[in-house]
């Protein structure tokens, strides 16, 4: 398909973030821009699944939320267990004081990025793929063009581009802006290095609290972090994959691996997701009679695959490259999934983002001349947002990869031991509670 040859605001990837930034610049009245993505529809991975209650106040800020309230499973709490009991749980109840969302909403991604394209769809904007992007210089007639090189030989001419590619983003390495984590190599002791995820469904299908619908389940042990999130038959038609109708309920998985157990498989198939689920999973989904009276076996592995726990962000997240070049996303900042934050904060950062670049496109109609200062205040907050991001997963991620080895015969706990005893007892406290769903929703960092 052919593409314009200019225009004002040239957005790269269509993930949540692209998306998200072109459902923002229509809200604040610009129209003349272009989404573009390098793959065909329906090859997205589905990786994060939770929308906080303030990425749930930020969409619904720019007329974006309905789709999603009304296809995601509203969550109700999140759940810290062993693997024979419950340790913690976090409610979303009391942020009614705080929210009118007082919930997280529980989605794959790939049904986010669906729900966000239709109603992108619905305002007259089609994502052009697959149109993979090779190359950036400045225009030689206007400094404040670039000229963008499409794999395909076409040219877009653009006075913006947001950057929303992803973590190898095409747009920050051209530009050259550096990407690294913001204290040097993250050594977590790689327990939780390396993780992978996958939906499933089980036979039988288990039943209990732990698998009603609402609740995300953490399941701690020695060197791993299982997770668990019922999805039941919501969404089976977005996930099947090879055409055959599933009638099952899903499940999301999640399970950190151990270095010591070697690099999981591209996409782990039945026997390797059982023989976690056996390790480190809760005892009643487990297929080991010892461990489960009524044993449960997968069924069908619906989708998986692999992924590493890093952080990093870019240098910059503005520069200029003849156009303003702007990141968002992953091609921004990355960091480990504890505490679901990522897709978050990128789809804030892209909210934002359309608002000053709309505030610029206005203050430059007015002036050519004018400065910068509306885009570099915007990078400087968001960067700075990002870090402490960055800094709050990595604390959760520490508290996560506590193992329950004594730390010495003169010591017999374990910091995992006192983890739980302490998560045990504080949990028994409402304003506890309250405050780990307040720092989870979002709401106190935008």
């Amino acid at each position: 398909m052919s593409l314009p040859k200019n225009t004002t605001v040239l957005i790269v990837g269509a993930g949540p973030a692209g998306l998200t930034a072109a459902l923002s610049l229509v809200h604040h009245g610009c129209h003349d821009f272009v989404i573009v993505d390098a793959i065909v529809e329906g090859q997205n991975s589905s990786r994060a699944i939770t929308i906080h209650s303030a990425t749930v106040e930020a969409l619904a800020s720019i007329d974006a939320v309905d789709g999603l309230l009304s296809r995601a499973i509203k969550g109700k709490s999140i759940r810290i267990t062993s693997r024979s009991s419950q340790i913690f749980e976090a409610k979303f109840d009391p942020l009614k004081k705080h929210s009118v969302h007082p919930y997280a909403l529980f989605a794959p991604q790939n049904v986010t990025e669906l729900v966000l394209g239709q109603k992108l769809q619905s305002l007259g904007v089609q994502v052009q793929r697959p149109h993979r992007v090779v190359g950036m210089k400045q225009n030689d007639k206007d400094p404040r063009i670039t000229d963008v090189s499409f794999e395909d030989g076409q040219v877009v001419k653009a006075r913006y581009i947001i950057g929303a590619d992803g973590a190898r983003s095409i747009i920050r390495t051209i530009a050259g802006i550096g990407f690294s984590d913001p204290e040097g190599p993250d050594l977590v002791d790689n327990v939780l290095a390396q993780m992978v995820a996958a939906d499933v469904t089980f036979e039988p299908e288990p039943v209990g609290p732990l698998f009603s619908e609402g609740h995300l389940n953490g399941t701690v042990s020695s060197g791993s972090f299982f997770l668990l999130t019922p999805f039941g038959n919501h969404f089976n038609a977005e996930l099947t994959r090879d055409g055959k109708p599933i009638t099952k309920s899903i499940f999301r998985v999640g399970c950190a691996i151990p270095v010591k157990n070697g690099e999981p498989p591209r996409a782990p198939p039945k026997e390797y997701l059982q023989d976690l689920i056996n390790t480190y999973g809760p005892s009643s989904i487990t297929s080991d009679p010892s461990l489960n009276p009524t044993p449960v076996k997968i069924d069908q592995v619906v989708w998986s695959t692999r992924f590493r726990t890093h952080s990093a962000i870019a240098d910059r997240t503005f520069t200029r490259f003849g156009a303003a070049i702007l990141l968002v996303g992953d091609a921004a900042h990355i960091h480990s999934p504890a505490g679901g934050q990522g897709m978050n904060l990128a789809i804030r950062d892209a909210i934002f983002l359309a608002d000053a670049v709309t505030k610029h496109i206005q203050a430059s109609a007015e002036n050519p001349d004018v400065d910068d200062t509306i885009l570099q205040e915007f990078a400087d907050t968001r960067h700075a947002r990002a870090m402490e991001i960055i800094g709050f997963s990595k604390t959760l991620l520490k508290l996560a990869s506590l193992t329950y080895e004594a730390y010495a015969w003169w010591m017999p706990f374990s910091g995992a031991f006192i983890r739980d005893l302490m998560l045990r007892m504080l949990g028994r406290f409402d304003f506890v509670q309250s405050r780990v769903a307040w720092g989870l929703s979002g709401l106190g960092r935008r």
